[in-house]
């Protein structure tokens, strides 16, 4: 069993208050996916830090962009389109929306996200679509799949991914990057890294039939405690947030419900790094 997986969840991570301490949690996120990469034989360069910013106030946020931190992403369509209105004048700085999305949120993501990492319906493919061509733009999209067949996540079963991937085309402004996953959210290793193997193991089946287009060249998977194993287990994007910006001053048990269904609010808050 991997001591750092359980370092990872059992650590507190203090808060990030100046420059100085969003560089060294930066510097030491970054030192951790090089080691996991170096034990996988891949190049650090084929992993993408996205750091997640869900709850973490303006000011906060341009501390770590002066510290290097160039791409965001947030689970609450409205709270990242209130931070992107505030921080138009940092223009490279990239926005992820990576939370569960309701067909009514899809205007606002066609203004100003990069990219959406939690695609699981026709109907918001649609209505993306539709806000994406009124605004002239692209997006590129994630497929979430849900690999631990929990009812309290989001996602398409593995087995529902092949005929969704087929549908997709005929959405243009859609780019299809790849497949997200949220692990198992348990102590048990050998449990979550069993998501991100089931993640890579469809991502290898689907790439055999894929729709003009398409690509699965990404497997966005691992949050701050388990981070390292998804990078060993293929990860090319990890959504790393506590690790970064410091603990949250709500317990785990705040962002993961026991049903999905039980409110649209909880059911977006679980799905945090």
């Amino acid at each position: 069993m991997n001591d750092s997986f359980h370092q990872g969840k059992q650590q507190h991570w203090p808060q990030a208050a100046t420059v100085e301490d969003f560089r060294r949690n930066l510097d030491a996120v970054r030192d951790r996916i090089a080691a996991a990469c170096l034990r996988a034989g891949r190049d650090p360069r084929s992993v993408r830090l996205l750091a997640v910013s869900k709850t973490v106030p303006e000011e906060r946020i341009r501390l770590a962009y002066a510290a290097g931190c160039r791409e965001l992403g947030e689970n609450k369509v409205q709270e990242a389109g209130r931070k992107w209105e505030a921080m138009q004048d940092l223009v490279d700085l990239r926005w992820s929306v990576i939370g569960h999305l309701q067909t009514n949120k899809a205007r606002l993501v066609a203004r100003f996200a990069a990219e959406f990492q939690a695609l699981d319906s026709l109907r918001v493919a649609e209505a993306l679509d539709r806000r994406l061509q009124a605004e002239g733009r692209g997006l590129d999209v994630f497929v979430q799949v849900n690999t631990s067949d929990e009812a309290s996540k989001f996602g398409l079963a593995p087995q529902e991914t092949p005929a969704f991937l087929a549908a997709l085309p005929a959405f243009s402004s859609l780019r299809v990057r790849g497949l997200m996953t949220l692990a198992l959210f348990s102590a048990d290793i050998a449990r979550v890294r069993a998501c991100f193997v089931l993640l890579r193991e469809w991502r290898d089946r689907l790439r055999q039939d894929l729709p003009a287009g398409a690509s699965l060249d990404e497997l966005s998977m691992g949050m701050s405690g388990d981070y390292e194993a998804a990078i060993e287990e293929g990860a090319t994007v990890v959504r790393v947030g506590q690790a970064i910006f410091g603990a949250r001053s709500l317990p785990d048990n705040y962002y993961w419900p026991e049903h999905a269904g039980a409110s649209v609010t909880s059911a977006t808050d679980k799905e945090e790094p």
